[in-house]
């Protein structure tokens, strides 16, 4: 018999995710980190070419859900992981641009709070500005085991950008000059969904460039050499 799916955009069964997850944008990030990291992997959805897979990491049940890229596809995901599947642990393992001098390209931000240039927070609560932040536990235990690991990390707020190419290339100064670590495209979608839901939420993100220096990883780099933020990640399951 074929079990119907749970849900519009995830082509998978009641079961078929695990409580934690985690959230690359790119499905063929989500795919190296199955096969590479992962025992048992099993692809539970192909839909729009959105991967995802559940396996077991040191005999806990994981699953890692490509997200897409932008705020909008994030919140598609996320909000079906939590409200069909029950997730209650997401974590996004993402790649990012670092906005300050000391913010290195293949470190790892994590990221405490997430501003944001999009008007997704401000039509939700009718003009008021919402604080989307990570998990207290999950934030705690990173900062714990980045330490332990040994890792070249910052800790502090990031920008969600709706804009990839921006119409003023220089616009990232101004939120250089607040102290903002690095600009990406996800995370606060995902810590005001988390909120909503009573669900934990982290981001994690590697350095792929520097808008400062001009640095910058190939595509084929971010794809699949971030592991150390995966192992990060993956250490928060344990």
């Amino acid at each position: 018999m074929i079990l119907p799916d749970m849900s519009t955009h995830i082509g998978a069964p009641e079961g078929a995710v695990a409580e934690t997850v985690l959230l690359p944008g790119d499905p063929l990030r989500a795919k190296f980190v199955a096969e590479r990291f992962l025992d048992r992997a099993v692809c539970y959805n192909e839909v729009r070419g959105m991967l995802g897979f559940t396996g077991f990491w040191k005999g806990r049940r994981l699953s890692v859900q490509g997200t897409g890229m932008g705020q909008p596809s994030m919140a598609i995901y996320a909000t079906e992981l939590m409200r069909e599947y029950g997730a209650k642990s997401l974590i996004r393992i993402g790649s990012c641009g670092a906005l300050q001098p000391e913010v290195k390209v293949r470190d790892v931000v994590i990221a405490v709070g997430a501003s944001t240039d999009s008007r997704m927070n401000r039509v939700r609560f009718a003009e008021g500005d919402f604080a989307p932040i990570a998990s207290a536990r999950l934030l705690r235990a990173a900062l714990e085991r980045a330490d332990r690991l040994g890792l070249a990390y910052h800790a502090g707020g990031v920008l969600s950008t709706d804009s990839f190419y921006q119409a003023d290339p220089e616009s990232w100064r101004l939120w250089a000059s607040y102290g903002t670590l690095a600009v990406e495209m996800e995370t606060s979608a995902l810590y005001t969904l988390a909120a909503r839901h009573g669900v934990e939420a982290l981001a994690l993100l590697t350095v792929s460039d520097s808008l400062v220096t001009h640095e910058e990883t190939t595509s084929k780099e971010r794809e699949t050499g971030f592991d150390r933020m995966v192992e990060l990640a993956l250490s928060l399951a344990e």
